[in-house]
């Protein structure tokens, strides 16, 4: 990803507490030269120093059978929002778009274990939504593990992070001042957390 100076997010604190909040990733695949997506919610961690990232694929998509053999892309991306120029004191100005992102690369490892399937799972409904634990625990064992058996959990272990927030840093603080308040009053809800993050 190309990333000015001015643009570049590489505190590990702030890419992990992103990611955990726009966790609906893209995960890129080359497969016989074609590049391979799948979107799936990821659960990011750090284990010591080492950025891991968790997910599930379902069976039938063959992408699975290729994310051990090579580095794959995980791309984070949101909130993103378009600025117009008339925030600008100059009229020799043009229009762009303001955003964040995050690139992880690293190979994967299937996650076969049973238990430790389940146990991702169950982090992934305590990530999304925790009251849902107490009908998940009523559920019978057997129907619990024939939806497992329909998909393959896997986990990343992160080798290389790009970090980009592309916030208008290189206006003026008047500019900035107008485009925040411009976003964060648009009635879009993306567009005000972006306006949030400029602030």
């Amino acid at each position: 990803m190309y990333i000015p100076h001015d643009n570049l997010m590489d505190n590990p604190a702030e890419i992990l507490s992103f990611i955990q909040r726009y966790s609906f990733g893209t995960i890129i695949t080359n497969i016989e030269g074609v590049p391979v997506a799948t979107h799936l919610p990821f659960h990011a961690e750090m284990r010591g120093t080492q950025l891991i990232l968790t997910a599930h694929i379902a069976k039938a998509n063959k992408q699975w059978q290729a994310i051990t053999d090579q580095q794959n892309l995980v791309i984070f991306s949101e909130p993103h929002a378009y600025i117009s120029p008339s925030h600008y004191d100059s009229l020799l100005s043009v229009p762009t778009w303001n955003y964040l992102a995050v690139h992880a690369y690293g190979k994967a490892n299937i996650i076969s274990d049973q238990e430790a399937v389940m146990t991702l799972l169950e982090g992934a409904i305590k990530d999304y939504e925790p009251a849902y634990m107490v009908q998940w625990n009523e559920l019978p064992e057997t129907f619990k593990h024939k939806m497992a058996n329909g998909i393959v959990a896997f986990e990343i272990i992160v080798t290389t992070l790009q970090g980009k927030k592309k916030l208008s840093q290189n206006k003026t603080d008047e500019e900035r001042k107008r485009i925040i308040e411009s976003l964060k009053t648009s009635g879009d809800s993306t567009a005000t957390q972006l306006g949030e993050y400029m602030e």
